[in-house]
């Protein structure tokens, strides 16, 4: 795996089409293109890391897997009231469908379904407790306790905020959002902020890799019907209207951000998690993809079988 690792980031640095940075977000515009990092956690124990692995990057829309396995905790599956469990085939941020389905987001994975599930998970509390919470969640799983939002991120996401802001506000007047929209915009934004490398985030898919346990920590994070079904999710939605292409090309459950990072999940097999912050068409991670379709070509780690 190692040597595959390798091989792979050195064929990966010849390329030059890389995509286009998430510019719309000025503080992620800046970020260098050429980086690529690759950090693949087995249940085990053991991890293998390449390129770009340990530099820190905004995980952005990849939280909200962890915030949908806080909220399917918290209240269960009365979630589904609030958020639908269907492929959007639109754009992560579009507005379309919620007017034709009365405020009701299509799935957790775009931004107006994540939003329905940060208002269901505040349950009346305010931003800062809600926000400590997640990243105690997210620090738990990694392993580690040095994570931690990305402010100048989050600042700049809601100096920017208009299309999100949006989003709340028309959910808001179907209904659909409890709490008031700056604070749950607020808790949005810096749940997206959070700042993590490759190996941190491999690490904190893992009990996603298990059937809901960490077998590295012993601790069963979620039932394994849970994990079966945020995985399944994950397929379906995980890439907005890119889900059907990555599935195709890579054929793994996977959660995209437009930071350029990629969590995908090997059931049985691994964690996996790429980086690199040129974004296709669709805002997921060009070289990202392409680094996982080439290792579930030379693993056979597809959920549709071996190669």
């Amino acid at each position: 795996m190692q040597d595959f690792l390798n091989a792979l980031v050195a064929e990966l640095k010849l390329i030059t089409q890389r995509g286009k940075v998430a510019d719309y977000i000025p503080q992620l515009a800046s970020v260098d293109p050429a980086q690529f990092g690759i950090a693949v956690c087995t249940p085990s124990g053991d991890s293998f890391t390449a390129g770009d692995a340990t530099t820190l990057f905004s995980i952005q829309s990849i939280s909200k897997v962890f915030t949908l396995t806080m909220a399917l905790g918290k209240i269960g599956d009365g979630l589904w009231q609030h958020v639908g469990r269907e492929p959007s085939g639109n754009p992560f941020n579009s507005i379309v469908q919620l007017e034709h389905e009365m405020g009701k987001p299509r799935n957790p994975f775009i931004n107006a379904g994540a939003i329905a599930v940060v208002d269901a998970i505040m349950m009346g509390h305010e931003p800062k407790e809600c926000l400590g919470e997640i990243l105690s969640f997210v620090r738990y799983l990694a392993k580690d306790d040095s994570i931690c939002f990305d402010r100048v991120v989050a600042a700049s996401e809601m100096q920017h905020r208009d299309r999100n802001a949006s989003l709340a506000h028309f959910m808001k007047a179907f209904g659909r959002l409890r709490h008031d929209v700056d604070k749950v915009l607020g808790t949005y934004f810096h749940q997206c902020a959070i700042a993590m490398n490759c190996l941190q985030l491999a690490q904190s898919g893992l009990f996603l890799a298990s059937d809901g346990i960490d077998k590295t920590m012993g601790q069963r994070i979620v039932s394994a019907q849970r994990a079966r079904r945020i995985n399944s999710l994950m397929m379906m939605c995980g890439h907005y209207d890119g889900s059907g292409e990555f599935a195709f090309r890579v054929g793994l459950p996977g959660k995209s951000g437009v930071g350029g990072g990629i969590l995908a999940i090997a059931p049985g097999k691994a964690s996996i998690a790429v980086w690199s912050p040129g974004l296709d068409q669709q805002g997921n991670s060009l070289i990202g993809t392409l680094a996982l379709e080439r290792l579930a070509q030379f693993t056979g780690w597809s959920v549709f079988g071996q190669k």
